[in-house]
């Protein structure tokens, strides 16, 4: 009997190697398909969750002035309702100098496109040459006429319906900002004190702070940077002696806010529009130019300087958050994508703290 309790018993507790690995490849794919199970609900639910996260993140940003009015003795409801109007008074006063170059250039799209083709003609012996290096490498025996035929794409509708938002999603966002705006200190305070120990409320209460001083500080210096970039666009269009560059302001303004691929849509429009309206070449690329030599100095030197080591982010993370939001939400999507970017490094520094050691050359 004294024998048999001596025999060493092993630990049943302890999982085998392959069990681990079989445990830690079960963890992965349960991840991923929650990861999958969330974006496609987003995906689907789109009407119901781009008005709601668009009104969290910008009344996120606007929560700072309704607590500046606050401190000086007005209601937080009836802030809520000012900065709102405000905001939306700015919007609208944006869309009507970029709505009338735009219907009017839209009621006069065959005569442009035959305006463009015509001035595109100098391409055709180019063009040409590149179909008979084709024929002689083994293409198409039959050669095809060389002239720049413009396609013909009945884009006004489908572009109609991708950008704009249903009335239904336009009310839900704007009762859901003032909402968001009015009670921002009472959800603060309930999400703080849903946590029982006091370090996880101070954890909380600095996350909550974070973010709305990042997100508050990235809505005004991006708006005074765009509103200059904006005029700047403006001026460049008058001296070059474009048509309405009041209106191709306001529409770099506003085509600003999606990085990256905001301003190369604006070059595109700038150099068509310039082609048009000039009788050479040379003439309707020169906005074009100025304007892409703006946003290169804007883009490398202005924005980084102005908005800091703090709220710079990484290229390559804004334009995978961009290509992710825009196509998941369409363009208000890549709006979102660098409010929503900070909202996550945000989370991450506080939640997931980087404690790498500082390698030769960081």
């Amino acid at each position: 009997m004294n024998e048999l309790r001596m025999l060493p018993v092993e630990s049943v507790t302890t999982p085998l190697p392959g069990s681990t690995r079989r445990i830690e490849i079960v963890a992965v794919a349960l991840v991923g398909l929650l990861v999958i199970v969330i974006v496609a609900a987003l995906y689907v639910a789109k009407p119901f969750f781009l008005p709601i996260v668009t009104a969290f993140v910008v009344g996120t940003m606007l929560s700072p002035a309704a607590s500046f009015l606050e401190q000086r003795k007005i209601p937080r409801a009836v802030s809520a309702i000012l900065i709102v109007t405000v905001a939306l008074a700015g919007v609208a006063f944006i869309v009507g100098l970029i709505s009338a170059p735009l219907v009017q250039w839209s009621s006069r799209l065959p005569e442009l496109g035959s305006l463009l083709r015509d001035k595109l003609h100098v391409f055709d012996g180019p063009v040409q040459m590149w179909r008979q290096l084709q024929v002689t490498l083994g293409g198409s025996d039959a050669l095809p006429a060389a002239a720049i035929e413009m396609p013909k794409i009945d884009w006004m509708q489908p572009t109609f319906e991708f950008l704009s938002p249903t009335f239904t999603e336009i009310l839900l966002f704007l009762a859901t900002l003032v909402l968001f705006v009015a009670s921002w200190t009472d959800l603060r305070r309930a999400l703080v004190m849903t946590f029982a120990g006091r370090d996880a409320r101070l954890r909380m209460l600095r996350i909550l702070n974070e973010i709305e001083g990042s997100l508050g500080g990235y809505l005004l210096t991006v708006t005074v940077i765009n509103l200059c970039y904006g005029a700047a666009t403006g001026v460049i269009c008058a001296v070059a002696g474009m048509p309405n560059p009041a209106g191709l302001g306001a529409l770099a303004a506003t085509l600003n806010f999606f990085p990256i691929i905001g301003p190369f849509a604006m070059f595109v429009i700038l150099t068509v529009v310039g082609i048009i309206s000039f009788p050479t070449l040379g003439a309707g690329l020169v906005a074009a130019l100025a304007f892409a030599g703006l946003t290169f100095v804007e883009g490398h030197f202005i924005t980084p300087t102005i908005i800091g080591r703090r709220l710079s982010l990484n290229a390559l993370a804004v334009f995978i958050a961009l290509a992710f939001w825009t196509w998941l939400w369409g363009p208000m999507g890549g709006f979102l994508a660098s409010p929503l970017l900070i909202v996550a490094l945000v989370l991450k520094e506080h939640l997931m703290p980087d404690d790498a050691p500082n390698l030769p050359g960081n």
